[in-house]
């Protein structure tokens, strides 16, 4: 799901990649609007009231917005870096490190509460590290999938979905008809995910608040143990195959 990159990734990869993580933006954004207003999975939204701050010379908001698009950026920048770095090492691990960062800013913050009385910077703080959590976990499926994948926002995905479905009015061979149906099952099932995990997040933060998080995080860590097991069982079905 992860590990598989270039010519050894296929479609399957990608849409469990999707499947899971989608799902697991799903509950992060639900569970940073329910607990501080904030929209956590993209940018686009804090722009504006960064600009409407402005206007109104309200600077300190216009800074926070401005921080929440920093964060964001400073999550993507972090993942791609280790990526990268991981490459040229030649590492086919270097999914885990930002997977595992990812995990521990969202138990962190579940568990924040329990450990730290509320205060005027509360909601604050818990924006700035969903916004970095979200922003590392885009960053590191677009890099995995190479830009196939896309999990924290939707309005790109909707606008490749509208032009894919045009398509499929003009498309005969059978071909690209299978390769558009499989683009477009595949968004579908990105935002399906989202919905899902929207919807679960939503009905779980009334009894749960910020602890909801902690399920987007054990769903990460069992992708990591699922990517695991998988690779265990390939090697010993090498190690187990009669040589030729």
């Amino acid at each position: 799901m992860f590990r598989h990159q270039g010519r050894g990734r296929n479609y399957t990869h990608n849409l469990k990649l999707a499947s899971i993580l989608s799902c697991v933006a799903g509950l992060v954004n639900i569970t940073g609007v329910l607990a501080v207003g904030t929209l956590t999975t993209n940018v686009t939204g804090h722009f504006a009231f960064f600009s409407e701050q402005l206007i109104l010379m309200n600077y300190k908001m216009a800074l926070i917005y401005l921080l929440y698009i920093a964060f964001f950026l400073m999550g993507a920048s972090v993942s791609g870096f280790i990526v990268e770095l991981a490459s040229k090492n030649k590492s086919h691990n270097a999914y885990i490190i930002p997977i595992c960062i990812e995990s521990i800013i969202l138990i962190n913050v579940g568990l924040l509460p329990a450990f730290v009385k509320a205060g005027p910077t509360f909601p604050a703080i818990i924006s700035f590290a969903l916004l970095f959590a979200m922003g590392l976990q885009n960053a590191l499926v677009t890099k995995v999938s190479q830009s196939v994948v896309r999990t924290t926002h939707l309005t790109g995905l909707f606008t490749d979905l509208g032009i894919e479905l045009s398509q499929l009015l003009f498309y005969r061979e059978i071909a690209e008809k299978v390769k558009l149906h499989k683009s477009i099952f595949l968004k579908l099932m990105i935002i399906g995910g989202f919905f899902i995990g929207g919807i679960i997040g939503g009905f779980m933060f009334q009894y749960f608040k910020l602890k909801t998080l902690l399920l987007p995080a054990t769903m990460l860590l069992f992708a990591l143990w699922y990517d695991h097991i998988l690779l265990k069982f390939y090697h010993l079905k090498r190690s187990l195959r009669p040589d030729e």
